[in-house]
């Protein structure tokens, strides 16, 4: 199954500018897992020990991904997984 993930702007150097990486998984991990296959400097960029760093905010077409399972999220074809750093001042 097909899934966009968007990249913001300040992590688009990991990505060789690429805003968007379309990628296949059943949950957010693996999306991301398949993310950082293609793009392996963005995975220490946003993670730690595994899990998602504390100032970054990851949302599956919307939805926070901490108010559901976390990195365990389920996602559907034609989802739009959006990572979203905090950005210090506002």
């Amino acid at each position: 199954m097909s899934i966009t993930v968007k990249i913001p702007t300040q992590l688009r150097a990991a990505t060789g500018g690429e805003s968007t990486v379309e990628v296949t998984g059943a949950t957010v991990g693996e999306a991301l897992d398949a993310v950082f296959d293609a793009h392996a400097d963005l995975r220490q960029r946003i993670t730690q020990d595994g899990d998602l760093r504390r100032f970054v905010n990851v949302y599956v077409s919307g939805e926070d991904i901490r108010f559901q399972q976390g990195l365990d999220t389920a996602i559907n074809e034609g989802d739009e997984v959006t990572i979203l750093p905090a950005v210090a001042g506002g």
